[in-house]
Parts: structure tokens; sequence; C-alpha cells
């Protein structure tokens, strides 16, 4: 039990907290093409008056994707933002969904990968990045395999106790991902956990690798998961199709050598996944997290 008790909760400092949880809730009533004419309209809010997020979006944007001139720049950027509001709503919904509302929405590809290492008695490990559309998506996988997920606790408890009491209804185990122990008796069990290494995460457990061209603080834990959980890695990737507005969701094996036994050769691995299956739909990717705020030794901040 959390030590914020229900009471707590209900405080006026967390007042605004429940503003903003009615607001999603009242906006994921409205059919879904009212809900992206919401979003960009959002997202050019945002972009306008939030100066640190942009700062943030443009420098990922521009770091990432030199080969792109200023107004493909400008555009990926905006996208970026459209996206990642409409994603707001995504993920909301997510908290509330009903299984049959989301049947006719996705369509799923690779499951047999899944299905053989199962067969051969093996857990898995699937190794996914931070797409606008996170939450609602992995219902939609925890609709055709059972799924534990691994996570990082929001600090505002009141969406601490909506998004926790929302993933419980769909997820095996919802996992607080310093709780390595219980991950790896999972994995060990035979069972899928599904974990995203793609965000910075500090110098802990952390190795500097290429991430597009440029040297990002990289997880470790991974590829040392598997080896002690005697597990098999799996990508898993999901766009919105921006024409039919279907959620693609895709299965695929990693790289054979994975995990190698070297570092640095397994963060160049999981980066190269992971950025190849960015670059399907980059705008649809949470660029407005800070990606390259650690630095090696004497190198100035990039934000």
């Amino acid at each position: 039990m959390s030590h914020h008790n229900k009471s707590s909760l209900y405080h006026p400092k967390y007042w605004l907290s429940w503003l903003v949880i009615a607001t999603f809730r009242a906006v994921n009533t409205l059919p879904f093409k009212i809900q992206i004419i919401i979003g960009q309209k959002l997202g050019r809010l945002i972009r306008r008056f939030s100066t640190r997020r942009r700062h943030i979006v443009e420098t990922n944007i521009k770091l990432c994707f030199p080969e792109l001139n200023i107004n493909e720049q400008q555009k990926l950027i905006n996208d970026t933002f459209t996206q990642n509001s409409i994603g707001l709503f995504e993920i909301s919904s997510a908290w509330w969904a009903k299984q049959k509302d989301l049947n006719e929405r996705y369509e799923i590809n690779g499951l047999e990968y899944i299905n053989k290492f199962k067969k051969d008695g093996f857990g898995i490990l699937l190794i996914g990045a931070h797409y606008t559309h996170l939450d609602l998506c992995g219902i939609m996988i925890s609709q055709n395999i059972p799924l534990d997920i691994v996570y990082r606790k929001n600090n505002d408890p009141v969406f601490e106790r909506i998004i926790t009491s929302g993933r419980k209804k769909f997820f095996d185990e919802v996992l607080d991902r310093s709780k390595l122990r219980t991950i790896v008796q999972r994995l060990r069990d035979g069972r899928i956990v599904w974990y995203t290494p793609d965000q910075d995460f500090g110098g802990k457990h952390s190795i500097f690798a290429p991430f597009f061209g440029v040297n990002a603080s990289t997880i470790t834990t991974p590829a040392r998961l598997l080896a002690m959980g005697n597990a098999k890695p799996i990508s898993v990737h999901f766009c919105r199709d921006p024409h039919t507005h279907k959620y693609l969701i895709n299965f695929k094996p990693i790289d054979r050598s994975y995990p190698t036994g070297d570092d640095y050769q397994d963060a160049c691995i999981l980066n190269r996944s992971i950025e190849e299956d960015i670059r399907q739909q980059p705008d649809q990717y949470m660029w407005v997290h800070r990606r390259f705020k650690t630095r090696p030794n004497g190198e100035q901040s990039l934000y």
C-alpha cells in the first residue's frame, strides 16, 4: 500500500491533478477523429508556450536528423508536438479502455516469433521504446499474449494511482524497474516481460553508445536480465497509420548475437534496433524527453 492514504490524495494540492484527469476523461468520450483535432490544436499551444519543451524537441531533431534541411526539420518538430499531444489522449484512453472497443483498431504481426520461444520454454524480454501511444498499444498486445510490464513510478501520487490501477486491469504484473530480482524470476518462469530501455537513466548501469549517431547514455540492464533470466529478446514496435488511424504492432527478433557479453556491443545493437523502428514514423516518438542529457566527462550539456 502506498504511503499516500486515500484521503490525502484529495488534499487541495492535488486538485489540479484531478482536474487534468477529469479533462482527459471528458476528451476520451469524444470520437477519436475529434480527439486528433484537439490534439493538433493542443500541440500548437504547447509548442508556442512551452519554450523548454520546444528547445528539447528542436535540439533532439537537429542532432538526430542532420540529413534533413531546415524546413524538413521544422516540419518534423511541428509534427512531433502534434503527435505527442494526441498521444496524451491515447495514453489516457488506455486507463479507461474497454477490450471490445479496441479489437477493430489494430493489426499485429510477428506473433509467431513469440510463440516459437514460448514453445521452447523460454521467457521473453520484449524490448520497445517510448512512443506516444505506449499504454494503448500495450493493452492491445495484452489481448494476444499475457504480459508483465516494467515501469518507473510517477512522481504525482494521483497519476500514479490512476495509471497503475488502469494498467493492472490488463497486465499480469506491473513491476517497478528497480525490482530486478522479481523481473529475473518472472523471466525464468517463462513469462513475457516488456521493457523500454530507450531513455537516459543517468550514469548508473549505463554506457555511452551511438543513437542516431549521437553518443547516448544507454542502459545495460536488458542484456543482464536476458542472461540472468535465461530469456530471449524480441523487439516490439508500434505506430498509428496516419491515414487509417489503425495501430500497427510488429514483433521481430533482435540480432541473433544479442546479448554478446560485451556491454558496448550490446548497447550498439539495442540502440540500432530502436533507431530503425523510430525511423518508420519518427514524429510518433517521445522526442520531448532529454535523451542526451547525460554527457561524457568534460562534455557540456546539449540542452
